[in-house]
C-alpha cells in the first residue's frame, strides 16, 4: 500500500513539474511583441479623386486594420489576424477581391487567393475560383487539411463544397458600377487593388496572406502572382514575411516575394535593403508594390506606382493609413 502511495506521489510530481517547465516554455516564447501591416492595391489611385472616395478607402483600410490589431493584441494568432483581415477586405466591395473581383473578357470573376505561414513554411492556394466567397479561407483549408498547395478551377470550387466553406453564385461579385465601367470600356484595368496582410504574433510566428480577383478583362484561365507561394506570397520565420500587389506576370517572373526573403537569408540584407532591391531595382516602374515584415516586428511598404494603400499597426503604438508617398 505504502509501494503504491509512494509511486502515485512520484507519477504527479512528474506530472506537475512537465506542466510546469511547459508553463515557463510558454511564457519564454510569448512576448508583448506584434506587428500587421495590409495592402488594398497598388495601382493608379488619382490624388485629386472625389474626398469622400478618398475616406471610404481610408475608413475601409481603418476597419481592417484594427480587425487584425486586436487578434494580435489579445495573444490571437498571426494566421487567424491575417484571414479575418482579408475576409473583410473581400467583403468589402471597394477592393479587387472577393464582393468587388473584377471581369474577366466573358465578363464572369474568376478568384486567386493564397497564405502561408512562416514557423513551418506550410502554404495553402486557390485560383480561379468561381463561388467561392472569401477564397483566403478555402486558401487556409487546403493548407491545413489537404496533403497539397494549390487547387484550381472546378477542382477548387468543388473542394470548397466538400469541406463546408460558404459559396454563392457568380453573380454575388457582380457590382452594377464596375460591370457599367467593363461595358462602356473593355481597356485592361490599372493593376491595383489586391488585398494581402502580413502580421507577426506574440509567439514569433509570421503569416502572410493575399486575395486578387486578377486583372481586368483578363482571359479566362489567367493565373497572376497573388496564388503562387514565392511570386505574390511568401513567409519564413527566420527572415520576413510579404503579399504582393501589381503586375502579377512580373512578380511571377522576379519571385518577387521569396527574393526578398533570400536577400535576407543569403546575403544578409535588411528588410528594407531587400524590398528596395526588389521594388526600385529589378522591377519596372508602375509595375507595383509589396508590404512585408521582418522577424524582429520591422516592416516595409515600398511601391513604385502612383499610389498603394496600405496600413500598419504594431506594439510600438503605431498606427497609420496611407494611400499615396
Amino acid at each position: 500500500m505504502n509501494l503504491n502511495f509512494h509511486r502515485l506521489i512520484i507519477i504527479f510530481s512528474i506530472i506537475s513539474f512537465s506542466l510546469i517547465i511547459n508553463q515557463s516554455c510558454f511564457a519564454q516564447e510569448k512576448d508583448e511583441k506584434y506587428t500587421i501591416v495590409i495592402h488594398g492595391g497598388a495601382g493608379y489611385f488619382p490624388k485629386d479623386s472625389p474626398e469622400d472616395l478618398k475616406q471610404k478607402y481610408i475608413t475601409s483600410l481603418t476597419e481592417a486594420l484594427n480587425i487584425g490589431k486586436n487578434i494580435l493584441t489579445s495573444g490571437g494568432t498571426s494566421i487567424d489576424a491575417v484571414e479575418k483581415v482579408i475576409n473583410y477586405l473581400e467583403n468589402n466591395i471597394l477592393f479587387n477581391a472577393g464582393k468587388g473581383a473584377v471581369f474577366t473578357s466573358e465578363g464572369k470573376h474568376e478568384l486567386d487567393a493564397s497564405i502561408m505561414q512562416g514557423k513551418d513554411l506550410s502554404s495553402g492556394a486557390v485560383a480561379g475560383v468561381t463561388i467561392i466567397k472569401n477564397p483566403i479561407s478555402l486558401a487556409r483549408i487546403v493548407m491545413e487539411k489537404t496533403d497539397h498547395v494549390l487547387f484550381a478551377g472546378k477542382g477548387a470550387d468543388d473542394l470548397g463544397i466538400l469541406l463546408g466553406v460558404d459559396v454563392v453564385p457568380n453573380s454575388y461579385f457582380h457590382d452594377s458600377m464596375k460591370y457599367q465601367n467593363w461595358i462602356n470600356s473593355r481597356l485592361p484595368k490599372q493593376q491595383g487593388e489586391t488585398v494581402g496582410c502580413v502580421a507577426l504574433d506574440q509567439f514569433g510566428n509570421i503569416t502572410a496572406g493575399t486575395s486578387t480577383g486578377g486583372r481586368q478583362n483578363k482571359m479566362p484561365g489567367r493565373v497572376g502572382d497573388s496564388p503562387l507561394i514565392n511570386a505574390g506570397t511568401y513567409a519564413n520565420n527566420n527572415t520576413c514575411g510579404v503579399s504582393a500587389t501589381g503586375w502579377g506576370e512580373l512578380f511571377i517572373k522576379y519571385t518577387v516575394a521569396f527574393n526578398i526573403s533570400s536577400l535576407m537569408e543569403y546575403k544578409g540584407y535588411t528588410l528594407k535593403q531587400a524590398c528596395d532591391e526588389m521594388i526600385f531595382k529589378k522591377l519596372p516602374k508602375e509595375s507595383g508594390g509589396i508590404i512585408a515584415v521582418d522577424k524582429d516586428g520591422n516592416y516595409e511598404m515600398p511601391f513604385n506606382t502612383n499610389s498603394m494603400m496600405r496600413a500598419v499597426a504594431n506594439s510600438k503604438g503605431e498606427f497609420k493609413v496611407e494611400i499615396w508617398k
